[in-house]
């Protein structure tokens, strides 16, 4: 069975990207582990996963050009024998795709929840001045563009 794609009419080019984006978020609904998304300032942002069970070694946070990979791989203890075992040990991987500009501060694992905190920089506002040219002749002041250099005619 083919998949519908949101992107697929000829009128919409160039929005690839975009489409990735979409596979990428779909792909990472599994639901495990749990986390919450916290704001923890007006500009920064914290994400919890609950990886109870889950060591400093076992746990990778990573920045994929615009995503934020967490990836999760017990190691076996083959000398421990479970005569039940409910405590998820799975490996995992969540995905969670960043706006532009986002920065990854900080990781931190204590008492089961991995806390990745965010911040989102604040763009000043920058202010251009541009010269007006007090030429008299519209003609003069034109700026001809020819093989990648300005010359004025």
């Amino acid at each position: 069975m083919s998949r519908l794609s949101l992107f697929n009419s000829p009128l919409l080019l160039g929005f690839e990207q975009f489409e990735q984006a979409v596979d990428r978020i779909t792909k990472s609904a599994d639901g495990y582990p749990p986390y919450d998304v916290e704001q923890i300032g007006p500009n920064k942002l914290r994400i919890v996963l609950a990886v109870a069970g889950f060591t400093l070694d076992d746990l990778q946070v990573q920045l994929e050009d615009n995503q934020l990979v967490i990836r999760g791989k017990r190691s076996e203890d083959k000398e421990r024998v479970f005569l039940h075992r409910g405590i998820a040990a799975r490996q995992f991987h969540r995905s969670f795709v960043l706006a532009e500009g986002i920065e990854v501060i900080s990781a931190a694992l204590s008492n089961g929840l991995l806390s990745v905190d965010l911040e989102r920089p604040v763009n000043q506002p920058t202010v251009k001045v541009v010269k007006i040219d007090a030429g008299n002749d519209r003609a003069s002041a034109a700026t001809v563009i020819e093989g990648g250099r300005g010359e004025k005619q």
